[in-house]
């Protein structure tokens, strides 16, 4: 299935395993940071003022402060990376840089929850951008200077101003021309920036230098073997290959990398899930946080045999616990497939790969295969729980976690593919209602839930229990009922748990400790 347009098809590890990030949501703070990062190149990386505006009908007014959306915004805008151990400060580190910002509310009726609209300046210019969140820290340009384009941060974009009809004097992956007055402004995405010897020949106005913030680069014509399960099943036919080796090969041919670095590539990432583990076990302390340290106590429980007898699934819950408690204390997670959902699907893994005496390279096989499911969910829907509530983000984990869980077992394709079917259905209609507005609690249960399921269904499908519904139309099934969930349930705050008296009193009691910590030290 090649793919010619500039719109690049899902990656693994942009897109579904990813990024390595710090914040409660990687919808806020890894996207916002991106976005960030985009601006501040459209700024020649100066900038002294940002006027940054949220629709009131989307999600950003009321969970952009305590989700971590300024966070992320603010490190982008300073140029830092997703896992940046200053990100928890960055609020002070904008205005030690001298950059002034300003966040408003607007009627503009953006269509999509998660729309940031900047305007930024400095003393020689002007520029605004509008761009989306659009889950799982993935983002998408809609316009800049008022202009209509489309990028997601996957290829070098050099942006052309030019005050005469263009004669192109070198090759890229995609040119579009724009039109703006009497200008034209040429959108070009390569694998690298256009050559400075070739800027000159066009005698451009102004260029601008836009660079990637994705992990594996966009290119054109990836000729991808499949985006879908349906079509998958239709490519492999009876040769029933497991699901390992075709999510390496779709990877492969995605990011034109070969299966030695996809492998090592996903053992990073299992490497620092472990890691991020032990620190949350051992303890972990923020102050902006509804839930303290849990997970200790869990394991101390659990080595003293004073739990019920969970087997794997103790150890499941001690490592998704952790893992979640590493997120709210801003320690280092992985996005898988979001932050609100970071540790169902790791936690299941790690802590079923263990119990059965499996390496590190083992649960790296079985991540692809949950990253593979994962490429069919975000390319017929989303993982933003702005727009699907919380079954896109722990019904998607739940679905991915099955699948993989099925291949530690030496199950087969069809073993994986039905046990994601039966985890996702069950996962249908659930709500996001985060507790006095940070992502801890209910999303504590939620990966719980997720993980447990997702063992309850790869078990069913090594028995032969039959999912009745393919998984894309589990996929579209999900998709039907996020258009009939109400915005109040869908990552605003302003429904279910979330609106409860005591939900409300720990958020005003939190938002006062805050304000008592910057009048203390003047931020």
């Amino acid at each position: 299935m090649k793919q010619s347009s500039s719109v690049s098809p899902v990656s693994i590890f942009n897109d579904v395993i990813g990024p390595v990030m710090r914040g409660p949501s990687s919808s806020h703070c890894a996207a916002a940071l991106r976005i960030g990062r985009l601006a501040r190149n459209l700024m020649d990386n100066e900038i002294d003022d940002v006027l940054v505006e949220f629709d009131r009908s989307g999600s950003l007014p009321t969970t952009h402060d305590s989700q971590g959306s300024d966070m992320g915004l603010f490190g982008g805008l300073l140029g830092w990376n997703a896992d940046d151990e200053r990100l928890p400060n960055s609020d002070v580190a904008l205005r030690d840089a001298g950059i002034s910002l300003r966040i408003v509310t607007v009627d503009v009726g953006d269509p999509h929850p998660n729309t940031y609209r900047l305007t930024l300046t400095n003393s020689n210019e002007s520029h605004s951008i509008i761009a989306i969140s659009t889950g799982g820290g993935m983002i998408e340009v809609l316009s800049i200077d008022g202009v209509p384009m489309s990028m997601d941060g996957g290829y070098h974009e050099t942006l052309i101003w030019l005050n005469h009809t263009p004669m192109l004097n070198f090759a890229a992956d995609h040119i579009i021309k724009h039109r703006v007055g009497d200008l034209h402004l040429l959108q070009v995405k390569a694998n690298d920036f256009v050559a400075n010897e070739a800027l000159e020949l066009l005698n451009p106005i102004a260029v601008k230098k836009l660079s990637p913030v994705l992990p594996i680069a966009s290119r054109k014509d990836m000729d991808i073997p499949f985006s879908g399960c349906t079509e998958m099943l239709a490519y492999d036919g009876e040769n029933h290959t497991s699901l390992v080796d075709l999510a390496i090969q779709y990877e492969n041919a995605r990011g034109a990398i070969s299966e030695a670095e996809i492998i090592a590539k996903m053992e990073e990432i299992i490497r620092i899930l472990r890691k991020s583990i032990a620190i949350g076990i051992a303890g972990t302390t923020y102050e902006d946080r509804v839930l303290h340290h849990q997970s200790g106590k869990f394991a101390e429980l659990m080595n003293q045999g004073k739990l019920l007898d969970g087997g794997a699934l103790n150890r499941i819950i001690l490592y998704v616990t952790a893992l979640m408690e590493v997120k709210s204390s801003m320690g280092v997670i992985v996005a898988a497939p979001t932050a609100g959902a970071c540790a169902a699907l790791p936690g299941a893994i790690i802590g079923m790969a263990e119990a059965m005496g499996k390496d590190e390279t083992e649960m790296a096989k079985a991540m692809l295969a949950a990253g593979l499911i994962g490429v069919f969910i975000a390319t017929r829907w989303t993982f933003a729980a702005e727009v699907g509530g919380c079954q896109a983000e722990g019904g998607s984990a739940a679905c991915m976690a099955a699948a993989a869980l099925v291949v530690l077992a030496g199950g087969t394709r069809d073993q994986s593919i039905a046990a994601a079917s039966m985890a996702f259905q069950s996962m249908l209609g659930l709500i996001c209602d985060p507790i006095a507005n940070r992502v801890e609690a209910p999303c504590l249960g939620k990966n719980v839930i997720a993980a447990s399921n997702a063992i309850s269904c790869a078990n069913m499908a090594l028995a032969g229990f039959d999912p009745l519904i393919p998984l894309d139309e589990v996929i579209d099934a999900a998709k039907a009922v996020s258009t009939r969930m109400p915005r109040e349930h869908r990552c605003t705050s302003l429904g279910g748990l979330a609106v409860t008296p005591t939900s409300l009193e720990i958020e005003k009691k939190l938002a006062s400790l805050k304000a008592a910590r910057c009048s203390s030290c003047s931020c």
